[in-house]
């Protein structure tokens, strides 16, 4: 801790971070020894947390991630956009195809930026708020591929007719960002995905990762 830096602010986003990370919540007992503090700073720091409404206590006295950061959770897309943007423009205009950020929302795939290329005669219309399961498209599976690969080894997914017939698609996911699942990715008319796309959406992938951290 610095002197320009609060320790309770800290501490509360510690605890945060610590009830995030857990399915089941934590007790007063296991917070305070997660945190080395003792067991009132834990209770003044959640019955803060709980005005606010972004931490939650069950009946067993556990405490959980609140609603409250659902509130906060909405204002993420528009800044992950923003960072998103420049890779992603870079992306349709080198591919000639539509290139999309698209970010896990519970058990769907929801797309929060998309760019279109400015110079081809035809392009697949794909809208931000497009929403699908995650096991459709190459965008949700590429997520989930990244579920069940190595931390940080690049790849990509590809598909074919899944979500829009005569499209093909490509994507790579976001590696490497804390609190974001996510894949970047294109989607084309056309029976099969050339060969340069794949390793250039792991590109602009990695692109956007950077931009993220």
């Amino acid at each position: 801790m610095t002197a320009e830096t609060s320790q309770t602010l800290d501490r509360g986003l510690r605890v945060l971070k610590l009830l995030a990370d857990t399915d089941h919540g934590l007790t007063v007992t296991e917070l305070s020894n997660k945190l080395g503090v003792n067991r009132t700073v834990v209770y003044r720091l959640l019955a803060t947390l709980e005005q606010h409404a972004l931490v939650r206590r069950d009946l067993g006295g556990r405490a959980r991630v609140g609603l409250g950061v659902l509130r906060l959770g909405r204002q993420v897309h528009p800044l992950v956009r923003e960072a998103a943007l420049p890779a992603l423009r870079s992306l349709a205009e080198d591919i000639g195809a539509t290139a999309h950020l698209t970010l896990v929302d519970g058990a769907d795939a929801l797309a929060v930026a998309v760019v279109e290329p400015t110079w081809t005669d035809y392009h697949v219309a794909y809208r931000a708020g497009f929403r699908h399961p995650l096991d459709k498209g190459a965008a949700g599976r590429a997520i989930l591929a990244a579920r069940h690969q190595a931390a940080n080894e690049p790849g990509y997914t590809l598909t074919h007719g899944e979500l829009e017939a005569g499209a093909s698609g490509a994507a790579a996911p976001l590696l490497g960002v804390t609190g974001v699942e996510g894949s970047v990715g294109v989607v084309m008319l056309a029976d099969a995905v050339p060969d340069r796309v794949g390793p250039r959406v792991v590109d602009a992938a990695r692109e956007v990762a950077e931009a993220l951290r």
